[in-house]
């Protein structure tokens, strides 16, 4: 795990006495705007080997790779995959063509599992992670390196992400039991479907942890338990960019929500829905509703401003019982955050460079106010099953919303393709025309 720091507490000590939010019961915050998952992999990028222009393998080139993929079981990937039998007769046969060939196939298609992962799309349930690993580590560039270096294994090693939590996987990977084994691959696959290099500045929520952590400078400055989403409206795996906090937020209310209630006490008692801050527009199919600024917002007195298309953010809530439950998943899919004012509060003075009695003021103003982040950073909404322990070795969670299996199910199928295929040369093929043939007198 990365270092956890004494400095943060201190620092923001009176922030937790600023303010204190008021308790109330059966709020309801932002539902997830559900998106389609992507099923469909990404179309490989084809090259002759003439374009590729790729230094020929030499056999010991050939042999190191032969051997990085015999041992790339120690990764949670599967030497089957990367052609090893026809790589070793490659290496014996003296067709140069034929190596150069065969090793480049098996070198691109085992850098694209361990740069990108080696799960479909089509298992990577309600997977929206952006990774521009690609743009950093373009294959065909570092092949050609590695094979002018001779140094094919330490290219492959140099994919692995940087996180302290995947060498720790990987660790435990090489003394696991049979049936611990596909759920530590699982989360290594997750790890490489994200960037390999999360960053020095950034928020991890990990769902089936219920946990929510605040990283800065690679040193955990906060932790604070999360609600996330129920089955039925299940947290997605995403990495928007946090671009600032708003202090004593409104609430626009999704159409689902409206649907489910408060839509039929405007029409039959809006003297109640008054009461409890709803204002609206429109009416029917054309009801709007907002609920303003206030003790009884659903969203409580802060949201992390993080635009996405699912509508997903870290917010504070009224109901605070659901925090001391061991297992969290009751929201409609956004991330109730605990500790909210210290929570916006350490966002407030770290990042958007304000004194604590700046934000304390606009706390008790109860006005809805915006401190933008002096320089936006990610927040990774994660889902990770395994994690390492806290006494070495890893400790699995529950897999609340049945997404393992799909993966596991998937290491029984071909993986992704290759990011980048050599086309092998294509010789046109003329018909001939066919003979005239002369008529006899």
């Amino acid at each position: 795990m990365v270092k956890i720091s004494p400095l943060a507490a201190p620092l923001l000590v009176s922030l937790t006495l600023l303010a204190t939010p008021a308790s109330a019961q059966g709020v309801k915050e932002d539902s997830v705007v559900v998106q389609p998952d992507k099923v469909t992999d990404d179309a490989p990028k084809v090259e002759s080997a003439a374009e590729a222009n790729l230094p020929s393998w030499s056999k010991a080139n050939a042999e190191a790779l032969l051997r990085s993929i015999e041992g790339i079981g120690a990764e949670g990937l599967f030497a089957k995959d990367y052609n090893p039998e026809g790589l070793a007769a490659a290496i014996v046969s003296d067709d140069q063509a034929r190596l150069d060939r065969t090793a480049t196939d098996s070198f691109l298609l085992l850098a694209t599992h361990l740069r990108d992962g080696r799960t479909p799309n089509a298992a990577r349930k309600q997977w929206f992670m952006v990774d521009d690993d690609a743009d950093h580590m373009p294959l065909v560039s570092m092949l050609t390196s590695a094979l002018l270096a001779g140094s094919i294994p330490e290219t492959l090693a140099g994919l692995d992400p940087v996180h302290p939590d995947f060498a720790a996987l990987k660790a435990s990977l090489a003394t696991a039991k049979p049936a611990d084994a596909n759920a530590i691959r699982v989360n290594m696959e997750r790890w490489r479907w994200m960037p390999r290099d999360l960053g020095q500045r950034y928020i991890v929520s990990n769902v089936p942890e219920y946990l929510t952590r605040v990283i800065h400078d690679g040193t955990i400055i906060a932790t604070h338990k999360a609600v996330v989403g129920k089955a039925s409206t299940a947290t997605p795996q995403l990495n928007p960019m946090a671009t600032g906090i708003i202090v004593n937020p409104t609430w626009t209310l999704p159409r689902s929500i409206i649907n489910e209630g408060i839509g039929a006490t405007i029409a039959n008692n809006p003297a109640s829905a008054r009461a409890q801050g709803y204002t609206w527009t429109g009416s029917g199919k054309t009801l709007s509703v907002v609920q303003k600024a206030g003790p009884g917002n659903a969203l409580g007195v802060m949201k992390l401003e993080m635009l996405n298309p699912h509508a997903i953010y870290l917010h504070d809530t009224p109901s605070k019982g659901a925090f001391a439950s061991a297992t969290r998943a009751f929201s409609h899919g956004c991330i109730r955050t605990e500790r909210a004012l210290h929570f916006s509060g350490l966002m407030t003075v770290m990042f958007a460079g304000k004194s604590p009695e700046e934000f304390g003021a606009a706390i008790a103003s109860g006005e809805t106010t915006r401190f933008a982040f002096d320089q936006p950073f990610p927040v990774y909404v994660a889902y990770w099953t395994v994690i390492p322990g806290d006494k070495g070795g890893v400790k699995k969670l529950a897999d609340i919303y049945g997404r393992d299996a799909p993966v596991v199910a998937s290491f029984a199928q071909p993986g992704r393709p290759a990011a980048i295929m050599i086309a092998p040369t294509v010789v046109p093929t003329v018909a001939s025309a066919p003979a005239k043939v002369s008529g006899g007198n």
